[in-house]
C-alpha cells in the first residue's frame, strides 16, 4: 500500500533535523576574518531521494587547510577547484560516517574521507569521496592529516619530486604545519640532514625535541635569511620543500646546491596579499641546474595504498608522530581556519563536528 500524504509528511518530519553550517558571507580580500563566515542553522531531511547518486554523510572531523583561502576569492580560473559561493557552506576535506547510500562501494556505517561540506550532515556526490577508512586503530582525525591529503602531499612531494638520497641536506619551511612536520620526519627516515623554519619558539622546540629535526629556527627572529641559511647549510641545500614563498624562497635560491630540487607545495605568505611579492634570485635555477616543480596532490592519489603500507607501521611503532591542534565544535570552525594565516595553530588544524 502506498502511504497517504499525511503519513509521508509525518515521515519527512521525523527525519528532519537541524543542520548547523559554516557559510561564507562574501568574497574575501586580504586576510580572512571570522566575520567573513556565519554559523547558520538550517534544516535537513535525513533521507536520500530515490535513485540519487549522492551519499548521505554525518560529518565528524573537518580539515582546515591553507588552500581554502584561494577558494574564498572571486577568482575565475582555479584549476580543478570550485570557488566558494557566498551564502553557501564552505567545502573541504573531512572524515565522515555514511548514514545512507545507494552506491555499491559505500554502505551505512562506513567511515570515509574526501571532500565534504562544513556542516553537520551533507548530501555529497559519491565521486567526491576519496577513500573508505579501513584502519581504525589510529585516531580518526588522522584522516584529515597524516593519513589524508596532507600526508599524501608530504609523501608525493618529498619522495616523488624530491627524490631524496641518503646524506642530502633538506630545508622545510612552515615545518610545524600539517605537511611540513611529516616532510621533516620523512627526510630523517631517508637518512638526510634536515632543518625547519617556523614562527614561534614553541614551534621551534617542537621541531627539534618531538619531530626529530636536526636544527630549526624562528624565521621571525632572522633579519637576514640568506646568512641564516648559509650557517645551517654551509654546503648548500639539496631539497627545499616549499610551503611559504616570498622572501624565504628568494633566500633559498641563492643557497641551493647544483642539481637541487624544490617541490612547490604552497606559498602561504602570499595568499592574502593583494600584490604578491616578486622573487629576484630565479637565475640560480639555471646556474645551479635546479629543478623547481609545482604539484597537486590529486595527481598522486593512485599511490594512496602504497603510502598507507609505508606510513601505518611507522605510526604504530611511534617512529613517525603527528601533532594536531583540535578545535571542538563547528561553531569554532571560522576561528580555527582564520588562525592558519597568522600561524595561531600548533600542528595540523582540525575541527571536530562530532566524535561518532
Amino acid at each position: 500500500t502506498t502511504p497517504s500524504k499525511t503519513e509521508a509528511k509525518l515521515q519527512t518530519k521525523m527525519t528532519q533535523v537541524k543542520n548547523n553550517q559554516v557559510v561564507l558571507r562574501n568574497y574575501v580580500t586580504g586576510f580572512p576574518k571570522e566575520s567573513d563566515m556565519n554559523i547558520v542553522e538550517s534544516v535537513i531531511t535525513l533521507k536520500l531521494p530515490q535513485g540519487s547518486n549522492d551519499v548521505l554523510l554525518k560529518n565528524l572531523y573537518l580539515s582546515c587547510d591553507p588552500y581554502m583561502r584561494a577558494l574564498m576569492s572571486n577568482m575565475e580560473d582555479l584549476e580543478g577547484f570550485q570557488t566558494y559561493t557566498p551564502g553557501s557552506p564552505l567545502t573541504g576535506y573531512g572524515v565522515s560516517k555514511v548514514l545512507e547510500s545507494e552506491h555499491q562501494d559505500y554502505k551505512k556505517g562506513d567511515l570515509v574521507w574526501g571532500i565534504t561540506k562544513w556542516e553537520e550532515f551533507s548530501f555529497i556526490p559519491s565521486s567526491l569521496i576519496h577513500f573508505k577508512i579501513e584502519h581504525t586503530d589510529v585516531p580518526l582525525s588522522y584522516y584529515t592529516g597524516i593519513l589524508g591529503m596532507p600526508g599524501m602531499t608530504a609523501y608525493a612531494g618529498f619522495f616523488e619530486l624530491g627524490s631524496p638520497k641518503k646524506g642530502e641536506n633538506v630545508f622545510v619551511s612552515a615545518a610545524s604545519g600539517a605537511v611540513g612536520q611529516l616532510v621533516g620526519q620523512f627526510a630523517k627516515l631517508a637518512g638526510c640532514y634536515v632543518v625547519g623554519s617556523a614562527g614561534s619558539k614553541e614551534k621551534v622546540d617542537l621541531l627539534k625535541n618531538k619531530l626529530g629535526f636536526d636544527e630549526a629556527f624562528n624565521y621571525k627572529e632572522e633579519s637576514d635569511l640568506n646568512t641564516t641559511l648559509k650557517s645551517y647549510f654551509p654546503e648548500g641545500i639539496d631539497i627545499y620543500f616549499e610551503n611559504v614563498g616570498g622572501k624565504t624562497l628568494d633566500a633559498v635560491l641563492t643557497n641551493m646546491r647544483v642539481h637541487g630540487r624544490i617541490p612547490v607545495c604552497g606559498m602561504i605568505s602570499q595568499y592574502n596579499l593583494t600584490q604578491p611579492e616578486g622573487v629576484t634570485n630565479l637565475a640560480n635555477l639555471i646556474l645551479k641546474q635546479v629543478c623547481m616543480e609545482g604539484f597537486m596532490v590529486t595527481a598522486f592519489y593512485h599511490l594512496y595504498p602504497k603510502f598507507l603500507e609505508f606510513i601505518l607501521p611507522h605510526i604504530r611503532e611511534g617512529k613517525v608522530v603527528y601533532v594536531e591542534d583540535i578545535a571542538e565544535g563547528l561553531e569554532n570552525g571560522p576561528a580555527a581556519l582564520v588562525g592558519l594565516y597568522s600561524g595561531r595553530n600548533f600542528g595540523k588544524q582540525v575541527v571536530v563536528v562530532a566524535h561518532d
